[in-house]
Formats: structure tokens, sequence, C-alpha cells
């Protein structure tokens, strides 16, 4: 699920000739369910920090990108939305995809255990990346 403070989205405008107005930046995320459940059973708090670090290792990965720059200019209108891959195997199987189609992500490896937890976009407009996630739901 994602959360935001205030009323507000962050846009930024489409390119000149479009004819389109601002669009929506969103970062997503993909976090690993099978890690919450056995044989695993990371706690809660384990999956969130999987998550922060892919977040914020996407963002400075990506910080001179326009859509980056645009989404953290007002930080109370950021917008992320965390889905689910069922395991490592699905998740790896996505960051192929995206690697082949050049969106820009951060694949998450827990050290020193090289354990692939979570992939984090960086903020795209949803219309460019919701083709490529549309098969994961939202994180329960």
């Amino acid at each position: 699920m994602h959360c935001r403070v205030g009323p507000a989205i962050q846009t930024v405008g489409k390119m000149a000739g479009s004819g389109a107005g601002p669009q929506i930046l969103v970062q997503y995320l993909v976090l690993r369910k099978d890690l919450a459940q056995a044989p695993f059973s990371w706690p809660a708090g384990a999956l969130v920090a999987q998550a922060c670090h892919a977040a914020t290792a996407a963002l400075h990965l990506h910080r001179d990108h326009p859509h980056t720059v645009a989404y953290l200019q007002d930080l109370g209108r950021m917008r992320k939305v965390v889905l689910e891959a069922a395991d490592e195997t699905t998740l790896k199987g996505l960051a192929e995809t995206l690697q082949q189609k050049d969106i820009d992500h951060m694949l998450w490896l827990e050290q020193p255990e090289n354990i692939a937890t979570c992939i984090a976009l960086r903020p795209y407009p949803k219309e460019e990346v919701s083709q490529y996630l549309k098969k994961f739901r939202l994180f329960k």
C-alpha cells in the first residue's frame, strides 16, 4: 500500500508537444513476500528495512534524473507503491525484464547472504512502467 502526506500529488510536466497535462510520479517497490513466511520468517521490521534500503539506493543512484529531482522537491508529496513478489526467482525475473527495457531500478541484495530482497524503481510517471508491474499485487 502507499501512503502520502497531504492532499497534493507530485507531478512533472510532459514533454513539449505531447498535448497532455502533468504526470503523477510514483516510486514503485517490489518486495519478496516469501521472506515473511517459513522457512525464512523475517520480522516485519526487517522487510520494511529492505524496502527502505532499495528505495534509498534507487533515489541516490538516479538523483540527477529530472523525475527524481521533481519527486524530491516536496518531500510531503512523495508517492510510493509497494508490491509483492512471490519469491526470489520472480523478483530476479522482474529485474531482468526491467534491465532489458531500460527501466532504471535497484535490485537490493541483502549482505552478507547475497539474497535478493526488493526492487525499487526510480520515480516514474505511472504510465511508463505500469505494464511491467501489472502482475504484482499490493504487498500485504
